[in-house]
């Protein structure tokens, strides 16, 4: 890779209609691509350069709760649609207390507001996330179905040298040898919700929480405890704790042994049990299968999946890098595959045969996204209420 040669993207035109004034650029940038592609843009987020894997999301809204999404950690996010910042920001959309993505990357910088606090920049800015507009993001992201997840870095404005760019995108770190879920997890163990209310209290172990789940949860009567993702099994599965969720969350399962023993446990315990995107390959981890990187993952809103048992097909919100593999859950597990992705085949839910668990590879809490799947928090707060 590092002997690619440069291959330079032509830019779109360049004039106020690929940032809004109101936006603001702040001058030329890159995006460098570690396969040597460059795409030229113009810089209107932080200041700064900062890169990883590029995914791509084809969410037409929502890019404030992808923006702080915590499963986005360490991502360079392409936004597919072409006109992103339409719409205002709204503070308690916010999925977490801050953008957790390396930086982003858009066709055009709009604003539907003029409250400079609502605009999608000044959150970037604010929290030291740099971005870029100008790129055909439909071309890269067609480069990137073609050729597989790659490494991307966004220049910092008025760093347009190709050379340099390059070089420092081919000296990041592969996304497999880094802890994301370690920098997104809290610290301290969370209560939401009076003890004196009547429905279950349920454990989330937080690997990157998002506050839909949450919501969704309390929606439903739920008490909330939110565990830091290092807590000690008898912590987790305290007698108080009706049920226990694995969060989504950023990074590679592979690397998150503790939390494979965490859900061995729990179900080995019997206790309701429900698995969220990371979280879903952790207790597929723990049941036994593989896991796997996709060629490139699945991010967006439109994701069609089937339910193998009633055969119908939702449509959902997906933001994941790697896939439970089918064929090496074994039989003695007792857990079956409930779900498929009706695009690749690749697995998307879990089911025990006997015992109350499930696990999904979408994000049923949508944020942004369908709502399709809304019924997999109603199966899991009954069974944890029934226990």
């Amino acid at each position: 890779m590092a002997g690619s040669a440069v291959s330079t993207v032509p830019p779109l035109p360049l004039s106020s209609s690929i940032v809004d004034p109101r936006v603001g650029d702040l001058g030329p940038a890159l995006l460098a691509l570690a396969d040597g592609t460059i795409f030229p843009g113009i810089a209107f987020g932080a200041a700064l350069a900062a890169g990883g894997d590029l995914v791509v999301n084809t969410s037409q809204t929502g890019y404030q709760e992808v923006c702080t999404d915590p499963s986005y950690a360490g991502q360079v996010v392409v936004m597919t649609y072409p006109l992103i910042g339409n719409h205002g920001r709204l503070r308690s959309d916010d999925q977490s207390e801050r953008p957790w993505l390396r930086a982003l990357v858009v066709a055009n910088a709009t604003a539907a507001v003029l409250e400079d606090a609502r605009q999608l920049a000044t959150l970037l800015r604010d929290s030291g996330i740099p971005a870029i507009a100008g790129i055909d993001t439909r071309a890269l992201a067609r480069h990137l179905r073609t050729h597989g997840s790659v490494p991307g870095i966004v220049t910092a404005p008025g760093q347009v040298d190709a050379a340099a760019a390059l070089e420092a995108v081919r000296a990041l770190p592969r996304w497999e040898d880094q802890d994301f879920v370690g920098l997104v997890s809290p610290t301290a163990i969370i209560d939401l919700g009076d003890p004196a209310e009547d429905g279950p209290l349920v454990g989330i172990v937080d690997l990157g929480l998002k506050a839909n789940i949450v919501r969704s949860l309390r929606r439903r009567g739920a008490r909330v405890r939110i565990l830091p993702h290092s807590v000690p099994i008898e912590v987790a599965l305290a007698g108080d704790i009706a049920g226990l969720v694995f969060s989504p969350g950023p990074g590679d399962p592979a690397r998150l042994a503790a939390s494979v023993a965490l859900a061995r446990a729990a179900i080995a315990d019997g206790r309701p049990l429900l698995g969220i995107c990371l979280g879903h390959q952790i207790v597929g981890r723990a049941a036994g299968a593989d896991t796997r990187r996709l060629r490139f993952g699945h991010h967006g809103a439109n994701h069609p999946v089937r339910d193998v048992d009633s055969g119908r097909v939702q449509v959902t919100a997906q933001n994941h890098e790697v896939q439970v593999v089918a064929e090496t859950l074994p039989a003695a597990s007792g857990f079956r595959v409930s779900q498929v992705n009706l695009n690749d085949g690749s697995v998307e839910g879990l089911r025990h045969r006997e015992l109350p668990i499930e696990t999904v590879q979408y994000h049923p809490e949508g944020a942004p996204g369908p709502l399709d799947a809304l019924a997999v928090f109603d199966r899991f707060v009954a069974a944890a209420g029934s226990r």
